[in-house]
């Protein structure tokens, strides 16, 4: 065999980064519906209010703590995800976790809401499990394409995740068209889409993972090729790390720069690399925490609008509501791949303007 052909053979070859990536799409393809269970609980209420009876009061009741329990337990998931090597297993046991809180709604719950207090539990749990998920995902992607590839990757994960979203509310209209009063048959496109995102995700390799670079203590994964660093444009300069005698990769730690152990925080002080903030100091950012606030508050009213459509539609147009409904999240999720899209084209090429 000749040298051309040898070079030819390699540049056809999938670079180790690309496979990955290519990988991520079906993991964030089927994690349309898991993330947070039945396409964004939507569909959920609308099996309980017509083929359980529910009020609305007592469907609110249930996807308030579910809402309030994903707030609070974002944080905590971000955290455990940045410290923990395991990053794929977790993502794994969240999505069949969420799963089976998911099939539970529609196994356990009773006529009229008699069990509505299990009901509000298993939904505080399903909570907590959700995320997990988006964080999951992120950590992931960050440790594949480092804090350089970020943006385009995310961009399509985000696109192939509304993707799967509209694919399964077309599924679950469909079928609960079909079977309208008793919908409960549709939630088995939850296990279904568990199964491929396990699949996906036993894809992924351990060295795939870099992850200094998915807690943000490196610029590029030892993943990512030259070009993709740079988006393949040339016009994307990431950030730069504070310049020390060192090079870069000896700053970096090789652990978390924070413990949940205090023993450990005299080997933290006395790594002269970058580090990441501890949760205190990140509370004590008025920047922040002031996003925060803003993005909660466009949450609540946000996240109220689509329930209350779904809820509608449901008690006053019986199944011909349940198609409607479902046209209602297929429409936004068309738009959402479309901005997710033209985000990640254009952001590293013209920038962002600075939120504060």
């Amino acid at each position: 065999m000749t040298d051309d052909s040898m070079n030819s053979m390699k540049k056809s070859r999938p670079v180790k980064a690309e496979m990955a990536k290519k990988t991520l799409n079906g993991v964030a393809l089927f994690l349309g519906e898991l993330r947070d269970g039945l396409t964004m609980i939507n569909m959920q209420n609308a099996f309980l209010i017509t083929s359980k009876a529910y009020t609305e009061k007592q469907a609110g009741i249930m996807f308030f703590v579910f809402g309030i329990s994903q707030f609070l337990f974002q944080t905590p998931a971000g955290y455990l995800m940045d410290y923990s090597e395991r990053k794929v297993f977790l993502l794994g046991t969240a999505a069949v976790g969420t799963t089976l809180l998911t099939l539970a709604t529609a196994l356990f719950a009773t006529e009229n809401g008699g069990n509505l207090a299990f009901m509000v539990v298993l939904k505080f749990l399903q909570g907590a499990i959700t995320a997990l998920i988006p964080t999951g995902l992120n950590s992931i992607t960050q440790g594949i394409v480092g804090s350089v590839g970020m943006t385009s990757q995310v961009a399509q994960n985000e696109m192939m995740n509304h993707l799967g979203t509209a694919i399964i509310v077309i599924t679950g209209s469909l079928l609960a068209f079909a079977l309208y009063p008793n919908i409960g048959a549709l939630f088995v496109v939850s296990p279904i889409a568990c199964i491929g995102v396990v699949y996906y995700l036993l894809q992924i390799r351990p060295g795939d993972i870099d992850h200094n670079a998915a807690r943000g203590l490196k610029e590029t994964s030892k993943t990512t090729t030259k070009t993709e660093s740079i988006g393949g444009s040339g016009t994307y300069s990431p950030p730069s790390i504070e310049s020390s005698s060192k090079s870069k990769d000896e700053q970096v730690q090789s652990n978390p720069s924070y413990s949940f152990s205090p023993t450990d925080s005299s080997d933290v002080s006395l790594s002269g690399g970058p580090k990441a903030d501890s949760p205190l100091e990140i509370l004590k950012d008025p920047t922040l925490l002031l996003f925060v606030i803003i993005c909660f508050t466009f949450h609540l009213s946000n996240g109220t609008v689509l329930p209350l459509v779904m809820q509608t539609l449901a008690i006053a147009n019986g199944r011909t509501g349940i198609l409607m409904s479902g046209l209602c999240i297929i429409v936004a999720q068309v738009f959402m791949v479309m901005s997710a899209s033209i985000c990640g084209k254009y952001s590293g090429i013209y920038g962002r303007k600075g939120i504060f």
